[in-house]
């Protein structure tokens, strides 16, 4: 959620990122009264309550006739009371559910716009020239024995696949690479679950514009997650941290990627499934930039260990999830679609994840403090898609990354 004395203390900020995402500023305005509405109830229950109180004090004293006449005078206080009460609750609830429908302010420095908008921040290597006719990753990875959609689709339906033999190695290494890579960078790693309560998906922000793109359990009531983001934002919920944390989270991912039809339909790009190491950050919020820095470094740092050329965009306002200020992607280039696709996104959620899951640090005052999230892809299975696209060769063999054979095992994979 955002912060409510933010809003108070300049309102037009707040509907400048309403206007930025393309959302309604109407809100805004909707959620100032709601809040002004809650104190003044606020204030009027408490006054009564006091009122209360005091006079409670005065019936003790009180005898006879005197007495009986405070007595009724009680009885219509409390009601009063109780009216009052319930008006708070009432403007509780409606701030809450006001509160909850405002996403996160958009970072000045973002660009406008929709999907198509994002500002190219840099090129990193030049896509390669093939000197024959390249495969696209499904046909590569059904002759090395690595993918195997057909039986995917029989077992689970359309979008599942099995990663086979040497497939499920590639995997595992690559995602064995990034778990060494975060840990060498102090990243305590975690295997988390992939199953989170309601209020922990809601406290991510994932039940709001997206919440059609996950699995639900209505018989549990239970959320599959599409990312390890959203239990470990919940890992402190509700909890004083002492210090900044860093966590890298090892799950499987669920999405239901409901509106993509038609999208993506050949091979592992856009799955239901997928496996993905990603990193996670509880920092004070001014440390949260140069955090958010930090974490696209690192994604950096891995793609340049699987030597595919990539991109890095700043995407635009409209295009930005529920909870983050800003996002970076990395978009490695893939030459059977000759375009540059997703591999890793950072995203600086400010304050706005952990104010909702009540996660707070101290200070150097020791005064408790709601705490800045970010997060960051560091590995995903989609990450095959470029390394055997990029490093495919001539005979359908696919050239190893070298930083990737010590986890591998192998130089070279060769048709199978």
């Amino acid at each position: 959620m955002i912060d409510l004395k933010a809003l108070r203390e300049n309102p037009e900020a707040v509907r400048a990122s309403q206007r930025a995402r393309g959302e309604d500023e109407s809100l805004v305005d909707a959620l100032l009264s709601a809040d002004e509405r809650r104190r003044s109830a606020v204030s009027r229950a408490d006054t009564l309550r006091g009122e209360q109180k005091a006079f409670g004090k005065q019936v003790g004293k009180a005898r006879g006739e005197e007495r009986e006449a405070l007595l009724v005078k009680g009885k219509e206080l409390a009601a009063e009371v109780k009216a009052a009460e319930a008006d708070q609750a009432a403007a509780e609830a409606e701030l809450t559910e006001l509160h909850r429908s405002v996403p996160n302010l958009v970072h000045p420095d973002a660009p406008e716009g929709g999907e198509d908008d994002y500002v190219v921040v840099k090129h990193v290597g030049e896509p390669r020239e093939f000197d024959f006719e390249p495969l696209d990753h499904l046909d590569l990875g059904t002759r090395l024995g690595a993918i195997d959609m057909e039986r995917g689709a029989k077992v689970s339906g359309s979008r599942f696949y099995f990663l086979t033999g040497i497939g499920a190695q590639l995997e595992l290494a690559l995602l064995n690479m990034a778990v060494a890579q975060a840990t060498a960078a102090g990243f305590q790693l975690m295997i988390t679950p992939t199953l989170v309560r309601p209020e922990v998906m809601a406290g991510t922000g994932f039940l709001g514009a997206h919440s059609s793109e996950i699995y639900r359990l209505e018989a549990d009531d239970l959320y599959l997650v599409g990312t390890s983001e959203v239990p470990l934002a919940g890992y402190h919920a509700d909890e004083i941290i002492d210090g900044p944390r860093r966590y890298a989270g090892w799950s499987s991912c669920y999405r239901r990627e409901a509106g993509s039809y038609g999208k993506d339909t050949r091979g592992i790009i856009r799955v239901h499934q997928f496996n993905k190491v990603e990193m996670f950050s509880y920092v004070p919020p001014e440390e949260a930039e140069a955090e958010h820095a930090r974490l696209l470094a690192w994604e950096e740092e891995m793609l340049a260990k699987v030597e595919v050329p990539y991109r890095v965009i700043d995407t635009a306002a409209g295009d930005l999830g529920t909870s983050a200020s800003r996002k970076f992607d990395c978009e490695a280039w893939v030459p059977s679609q000759q375009a540059y696709r997703e591999l890793t996104s950072t995203s600086n959620c400010t304050t706005f994840q952990a104010r909702r899951l009540n996660v707070r640090y101290r200070d150097e005052n020791g005064k408790s403090q709601i705490t800045a999230t970010l997060n960051g892809t560091l590995a995903t299975t989609r990450w095959i898609v470029a390394i055997l696209e990029n490093h495919q060769q001539a005979d359908g063999s696919v050239v190893v990354p070298q930083a990737l054979r010590p986890f591998l095992g192998k130089d070279v994979l060769l048709p199978a």
